[in-house]
């Protein structure tokens, strides 16, 4: 395929607003590629390069992306930067640059899409002193070859922000529909692969390829997580639940093979490395292959440390030994999902505990099982009483469902409610903080789709707004007056007084009192809330409101 009939594929979708039409545009398309092109064509329509569980990043920010475009039309960065600011959107500056530059330049050679694919996976593994040239070298090659509209999408591939609305479920069905599968294999096999290139090559296949499939150690898959609820509402519902503290951590996913071992974060990004107390920790705790789902804390005195000081080790890249003597970390394991070589993510909760308790002998997370709310709540203030965040209640029949958000799974916590959503604009603040940004533009998640939710202007300390400032200042989009977008990827905590409907915001909601908690860079984008997910909350806060009145 060349990357021009990709390109007007993605055109095609950007236009299309029926998530059914989008889906059949998407299966027409799959049948007639090669092995080679189907993984590749996958991950680009749904704005990735890498495999979901992938940890390597292309690290093409911006400014270098903002460069390569001025050497190849022939302007200057700045003029560039003016484009952008002009059309709001990296990858339409890029295509109406293209286009008025003198088409000699251009055109050396077709883009092919595996090719695009191969180009990046070179950026990507530049490494040294000299790589940011090479990338920038590497870069202009590409655009130098595009045509404008082609130029449109290789920015947006390169900013990892496609655009087009495609989200994981449209291509989950693009790929059922294509192969003449049940999108219900495409799910499954996707939790197990974190990869929906894979996925759609297997499905090519044939059904019996996708029930074939088996989580792989060393290939992480999401984590399961957690929505608000209560423990009498639970216990309603299911009678006999699992009780577990919920720690002030940092979530990992434990992988060992024979004496091999790696620790991931929750962004499955392999923090072995900064991790080597926890890795030995967890090596003597068992003698079987597997992968553990669990929380590291950070302990002194015999007491939880705050959140920030796990992040400072998960960060940490040198003087690990230091760190090692200065923070005392402790894993605790509450889940497993493979064993000797069996998936066990479809087995329930109960039954996973069991296996769990017969091969691990240390840093168990403890459990409660219990359908009485009195000793559920005995448990609860035990959490509290023990310095964690609260408890975790946990369906005993539940399977295990990699990255997703649903009832399975409940926290409960005392403080104020909290949401993790993604930054994509600020403006610059005023007075003493004129030099950084002052309140920040979040967005929820909805069908691939970032949703505007708040803007957030408390709860920031001037070394906190210095330190956000330094993280987003190089991925800086647009700037319009005092306003400034942002590429995608930070992620806060934010807690607020209640939700509101609102016509303010896209998504129809608007935090009332919204307050910074928190960096959450053990997070990425697919894990903050979504638009579902605050409809649910909205609901739960409306009914709360009826129950009190009468």
């Amino acid at each position: 395929m060349l990357f021009m009939e990709f390109s007007r594929c993605c055109e095609k979708l950007e236009a299309t607003a029926g998530r059914l039409d989008m889906i059949d545009i998407i299966s027409k398309e799959l049948p007639g590629l090669t092995e080679e092109e189907l993984p590749v064509f996958v991950r680009f329509v749904m704005g990735r390069i890498f495999a979901d569980w992938s940890s390597r990043k292309l690290g093409i920010g911006p400014n270098l992306l903002y460069e390569a475009t001025g050497a190849v039309a022939g302007v200057t960065r700045e003029k560039v930067i003016e484009k952008i600011n002009k059309t709001g959107d990296a990858g339409q500056a890029v295509e109406e640059l293209l286009s008025v530059k003198s088409q000699t330049t251009f055109f050396h050679e077709e883009l092919d899409l595996v090719h695009v694919y191969n180009s990046l996976i070179s950026i990507a593994e530049q490494e040294g002193k000299k790589s940011q040239r090479e990338k920038l070298l590497a870069v202009r090659r590409l655009l130098g070859n595009a045509h404008p509209l082609e130029g449109r999408y290789l920015a947006r591939i390169m900013l990892e922000e496609l655009r087009i609305g495609v989200g994981e479920g449209s291509v989950r069905e693009a790929i059922a529909k294509a192969f003449a599968v049940d999108s219900v294999l495409v799910e499954h096999a996707m939790q197990a692969l974190n990869d929906m290139g894979e996925v759609a090559r297997l499905a090519k296949s044939g059904p019996a390829a996708l029930q074939d499939v088996r989580i792989t150690p060393f290939h992480p898959v999401r984590m399961m997580l957690a929505q608000q609820g209560s423990i009498a509402e639970m216990i309603e519902e299911h009678g006999e639940i699992a009780a577990e503290f919920k720690y002030d951590g940092s979530r990992f996913q434990f992988h060992k093979k024979g004496n091999w071992a790696r620790l991931y974060s929750r962004r499955l990004e392999d923090v072995t490395g900064a991790l080597p107390d926890v890795i030995q920790q967890l090596l003597g705790a068992t003698d079987h292959d597997v992968i553990l789902d669990g929380e590291v804390i950070a302990i002194r005195d015999g007491k939880p440390m705050p959140f920030q000081s796990v992040l400072r080790r998960f960060r940490r890249r040198h003087d690990i030994a230091d760190a090692q003597e200065a923070i005392e970390m402790v894993p605790n394991v509450f889940d497993i999902l493979y064993l000797d070589g069996e998936t066990l993510i479809d087995l329930p909760l109960e039954d996973r505990r069991k296996r769990l308790e017969s091969v691990v002998n240390l840093y168990l997370a403890p459990q409660v099982v219990s359908s009485d709310p009195a000793v559920i709540k005995k448990t609860y203030d035990d959490a509290l009483a023990a310095g964690h965040e609260g408890i975790m209640l946990k369906v005993q029949t539940s399977s295990y469902s990699p990255g997703q958000r649903g009832k399975n799974w409940i926290k409960i916590k005392p403080e104020v409610d909290t949401l993790d959503l993604v930054v994509i604009g600020a403006e610059w603040g005023e007075g003493k903080r004129a030099h950084v940004f002052g309140s920040f533009l979040v967005a929820c998640q909805d069908a691939g789709k970032l949703i505007p939710l708040s803007r957030v202007a408390t709860g920031f300390s001037d070394e906190q707004l210095a330190e956000v400032y330094e993280i987003l200042k190089d991925s800086v989009l647009k700037t319009s007056g005092k306003e400034v977008t942002f590429e995608p990827s930070l992620v806060f905590e934010v807690g607020y007084a209640e939700l509101q409907a609102s016509q303010n915001y896209e998504g129809g909601f608007a935090l009332r009192f919204p307050r910074f908690i928190r960096i959450r860079d053990d997070k990425d984008i697919p894990d903050i809330e979504t638009l579902e997910s605050i409809k649910e909350r909205y609901k739960r806060q409306a009914n709360s409101a009826q129950a009190y009145q009468t």
